[in-house]
């Protein structure tokens, strides 16, 4: 045996059934199809209009995850929920996926690090993992952005978008699993991508919602820029914590927050795009589940396979921003 190590064994992703194409857009907002698409890379999302909560979804995605790990529910010690849009503020919605997968005795709380979540909750998922306190620990990114958007505000309601993603994560060995992660964060831009109002700062009242607070605000130029050069740096140092070079991925699987900026990292990495999985253009930005997304889709597809290097990495709210690298 190698020394411990946390596996990915199972992935599992859910999105709503309904469909909204840029073409539906131009009919409520002053956009075009080719504003969005040239911008951003999306021609179509999901968005939720069935009336399910974020749970619903979530415990969708965590159920296919465990399916396709060939462990029951039950089996589980912790649940990690990485989001930005629970059910509720309070219990965390960990909990709720807790009861409905059945599992009673599992450790269970959300984690709250935006479009970086889900690889923020899989570095703790990989802790407990290692150090032996953990068997198996499901991580879920899940959002329900489209409840914060302002359908009036185009550089906003044409990125966001609904989902779920999970992984079941499993104690092993060495040389598979997370070779390396790393988290990063600058809360001096916090105010480059934010929702004001609901909380302590701005309480839930007719105050919040005449001044529009309770929607999700995007300073767009300077997320970007901060983006690309970040997401880089943060490759590179898992990388070479990990002893690899951009040459040994096999697949970079970013956040889908903007084709321009996949683009732009894959560029500087020198990762051509037949090795970079997108799926942006048919899911939109759905913030904390995309990696989880396309994790799930990217395995199902038959791309990645055993013994490959995967290479996750995201940027979002905080500023918040973090890789892993993974033997699949």
């Amino acid at each position: 045996m190698g020394e411990p190590s946390a596996l990915i064994t199972g992935t599992g992703m859910s999105l709503p059934d309904n469909v909204v194409t840029n073409a539906d857009l131009e009919r409520i907002v002053d956009t075009s199809d080719e504003w969005i698409t040239t911008r951003t890379g999306i021609h179509e999302r999901r968005i939720e209009r069935a009336g399910k909560p974020l749970s619903h979804y979530a415990i969708d995605a965590s159920r296919k995850a465990l399916d396709a790990a060939g462990i029951a529910a039950a089996d589980l010690d912790l649940i990690i929920l990485a989001t930005v849009t629970p059910d509720m503020p309070i219990p965390a919605t960990a909990c709720t996926i807790q009861h409905e997968l059945g599992n009673c005795t599992a450790a269970a709380f959300d984690l709250a690090a935006g479009c970086s979540g889900y690889i923020y909750a899989q570095s703790v998922a990989k802790q407990f993992l290692a150090n032996g306190r953990c068997k198996h620990v499901l991580v879920i990114g899940a959002e329900l952005l489209s409840k914060y958007l302002d359908w009036e505000d185009r550089s906003t309601c044409v990125i966001f978008a609904d989902g779920a993603g999970a992984t079941v994560m499993s104690a092993g060995a060495a040389p598979r699993g997370v070779l390396a992660s790393a988290m990063h964060t600058d809360g001096s831009m916090a105010d480059f991508i934010s929702l004001p109002g609901g909380g302590t700062l701005n309480p839930p009242g007719q105050e919040m919602i005449d001044q529009r607070l309770h929607y999700i605000k995007m300073r767009g130029n300077e997320t970007f820029k901060m983006a690309v050069r970040s997401l880089e740096e943060v490759c590179r140092e898992v990388l070479d914590n990990a002893g690899l070079t951009p040459e040994d991925v096999d697949w970079l699987v970013p956040h889908q927050a903007n084709q321009r900026i996949i683009s732009a990292v894959g560029n500087r990495l020198k990762i051509p795009a037949e090795r970079c999985y997108v799926n942006i253009d048919r899911i939109g930005n759905t913030s904390a589940a995309s990696i989880p997304i396309a994790l799930d889709e990217a395995v199902r597809e038959g791309k990645i396979r055993d013994g490959q290097i995967v290479l996750m990495a995201a940027f979002g709210a905080g500023l918040t921003w973090a890789a892993s690298v993974v033997r699949w």
